[in-house]
């Protein structure tokens, strides 16, 4: 009785032991998606603060990691602030491709969250990326008389303009971000 008790505890100890190893050999194994899959390097891009009016552009890079041509059918956005560019091409396997996008903050306030929905024919449905950050009012100096532009790395833009004959060029640069003007 006791070498049947034994015995049936020894095979219900070695039946579970190699169910948890295939189950971890099977976790391992896992190799490319059949099919396409597309996988951003980031999904969210927090741009900081920028001053309303700023347009804030940030190219998302991706990867097609399976084993089928990824091709990007539509990017929907949140809203008409927001318009996308992306790879038209087919983004063959193990091949990179990009969205940018661009991000007008005229006429928005406070905390941002724009959001990108990537429609493709990877079988996983659709991706999303988002940028998100601050817009803060501009000063009235600088908003009656400039736009400015906000690159990936922070950096921005502005065309200030002044009353008419003066000509000359102005270089400033803050904390965040360097700013070049063309005062007239």
């Amino acid at each position: 009785m006791k070498k049947t008790l034994l015995l049936a505890l020894s095979l219900t100890a070695a039946a579970y032991t190699a169910q948890a190893q295939a189950v971890q050999s099977a976790t391992k194994a896992v190799g490319p998606v059949a099919g396409p899959a597309i996988v951003f390097e980031e999904s969210k891009f927090d741009f900081g603060s920028v001053a309303q009016g700023a347009v804030v552009d940030h190219t998302f890079k991706f990867k097609n990691t399976g084993t089928a041509p990824l091709v990007i059918s539509n990017i929907g956005v949140s809203c008409g602030c927001t318009t996308p560019e992306w790879t038209k091409t087919p983004v063959m396997p193990g091949k990179t491709g990009s969205i940018t996008a661009h991000f007008n903050t005229a006429g928005k306030l406070g905390m941002q969250n724009k959001v990108l929905t990537v429609e493709s024919n990877a079988p996983a449905g659709s991706a999303t990326v988002s940028l998100v950050g601050e817009v803060k009012e501009a000063s009235a100096a600088t908003s009656a008389t400039s736009s400015t532009r906000v690159d990936a790395n922070g950096s921005a833009m502005a065309d200030a303009g002044t009353a008419k004959g003066d000509s000359k060029k102005v270089k400033e640069k803050t904390s965040d971000a360097k700013f070049k003007a063309k005062v007239k």
